[in-house]
């Protein structure tokens, strides 16, 4: 394989989509597994969709999500500049190169001279009207016009853009590398525009020559570009550049959870989960659409989840780290379908990282949302606190929201466990089993649940009969942790407090 360069070319046109991560993300898989070069280009072209702050966005979610660039806008290179709107002089001659070999042509046509032909053939019974070679001659552009007429047209200024001028009935084949041999008849294709009237060339000839220039071995790009896919590899040709043509490599599209349509923000906003890296404020509204970095994903477990979205590795294996996946990756296992998405499963993937991590590190996570919260603990209670709750959870917000009762003492008890499980005997016994607490010298764990049992024991009682109300009286829930480990973490003060409160307030 000869050395692989491939590039990511987002649009700055507002927030980056998990789709277009998920073409990041593979194109990085595949340039490190072949020791290539990643590039990020913004594509500009269009500057009537610019939207402020777009690029920044884009450059901080990659950022996030661990997919290192080697040539950007940041890092440089020298195959430079990386944003088109900054290469825009490049790009005319090679359309007027088009047009004087003969592959493209000068169109004049203004908006209602359009909207005339388009009416036209619709009358005619086209439903589909199109700027093609069936059109194309009865249109204002150097092919239907005398040269006379085209020089005094370019002459005086009247705006044009640059059209292909679509050969009629051939067949491009494009040997795709996951979809195989694409067959597309150019009766089919309209004679797009390649350069507009602004100066700028539009995405398709702007895409092919920037891919030229900058040596792009392998396009891995979405679905969606497969139709532009015949287009590009003509302008290749009529480039004289055929030779050099990149692989492609088209990915399926990420479905909705029901596998009905591509997943948009309003599926997002819908089923009440994100469908972008990080959040995104819309800087005309002020809208803020939630991010996975924001809901408390970690980095790590949304590219493990988002790598499986269209891709696997031909084992059960689910769980790996990036440089796992670099090692795994393989454009051959990328599927044809679409990948449905899975909210669940993302939050399973979640679920796994947390538990894997550390202490120490969740505990310097959980720190910032006690902070938050008025709440300063030693570090080393709050490692233990995340060591004791981090099986039960899926975020490291849950151990907050689920495990406030090792911080602050509960205030609320549950009710369906006092209704069922607290009667006329139930002060009674914790007023003893706390006297038991009071004599223990080594407040752990183990030793208060001996004493807990032996109470049992003595007082031929179930387990049922206490473990509940002790619950309910430490934490406020019917549920949790080794209710003996939390007694040994908030300390023999604190577990009487606790349950003198509870006998007085539930009395």
């Amino acid at each position: 394989m000869s050395k692989v360069r491939v590039r990511f070319a987002p649009s700055p046109t507002g927030p980056l989509h998990i789709g277009g991560v998920r073409t990041a993300l593979y194109n990085y898989l595949f340039a490190r597994k072949h020791g290539g070069k990643m590039i990020l280009r913004i594509e500009d072209t269009d500057q009537k969709r610019f939207v402020k702050g777009a690029e920044d966005y884009l450059i901080e979610s990659l950022k996030w999500c661990g997919i290192e660039i080697d040539e950007s806008i940041i890092n440089g290179g020298k195959f430079g500049p990386y944003k088109q709107s900054e290469r825009k002089e490049i790009y005319k001659p090679y359309a007027e190169q088009l047009v004087n070999d003969g592959f493209a042509y000068y169109a004049f046509d203004n908006s209602d001279d359009l909207t005339v032909m388009r009416e036209k053939m619709k009358a005619a019974g086209v439903p589909s009207p199109q700027y093609n070679a069936i059109t194309r001659n009865t249109m204002q552009n150097s092919l239907a016009l005398s040269q006379d007429e085209v020089d005094k047209k370019l002459k005086s200024g009247t705006p044009y853009v640059i059209r292909i001028k679509m050969p009629r009935n051939e067949e491009i084949k494009i040997n795709d590398i996951i979809r195989g041999w694409v067959v597309v008849n150019t009766n089919n294709l309209d004679d797009k525009v390649i350069f507009k009237s602004d100066g700028m060339p539009t995405y398709h000839l702007a895409n092919v020559v920037d891919d030229y220039l900058m040596k792009i071995s392998h396009v891995i790009r979405g679905e969606e570009w497969l139709p532009s896919a015949p287009l590009h590899v003509l302008l290749y040709r009529y480039l004289g550049w055929e030779k050099s043509m990149p692989k492609f490599a088209h990915l399926p599209l990420i479905l909705k959870p029901d596998g009905n349509g591509k997943l948009s923000k309003r599926d997002g906003d819908r089923l009440g989960f994100p469908v972008f890296p990080i959040q995104w404020k819309n800087p005309d509204t002020n809208e803020l659409s939630s991010g996975y970095r924001e809901s408390g994903y970690i980095a790590e477990a949304f590219i493990n989840m988002l790598s499986f979205l269209g891709w696997n590795p031909g084992t059960t294996k689910e769980i790996f780290s990036m440089n796992e996946l670099i090692d795994a990756f393989s454009l051959d296992r990328v599927g044809k379908a679409g990948a449905k998405f899975d909210f669940d499963k993302t939050k399973w993937f979640n679920q796994q990282y947390l538990r894997a991590k550390s202490k120490e590190n969740l505990a310097v996570d959980l720190q910032v949302i006690l902070k938050e919260n008025g709440i300063s603990v030693k570090n080393n209670y709050v490692e233990t606190v995340c060591h004791q709750l981090k099986e039960r959870a899926t975020f490291v917000k849950d151990m907050w929201d689920e495990g406030q009762y090792y911080f602050i003492a509960p205030t609320t008890y549950d009710e369906k466990t006092i209704r069922k499980k607290w009667n006329d005997d139930t002060p009674n016994f914790l007023i003893d089993f706390k006297e038991r607490l009071k004599i223990i010298s080594d407040f752990n764990s183990e030793n208060i649940e001996i004493e807990f049992k032996k109470y049992l024991t003595e007082k031929d009682l179930g387990m049922g009969k206490l473990l509940p109300a002790f619950r309910i009286s430490l934490t406020g829930l019917a549920m949790g942790p080794s209710l003996f480990d939390i007694a040994s973490l908030i300390g023999k003060e604190e577990t009487i407090n606790r349950i003198e409160k509870a006998i007085k307030t539930l009395a």
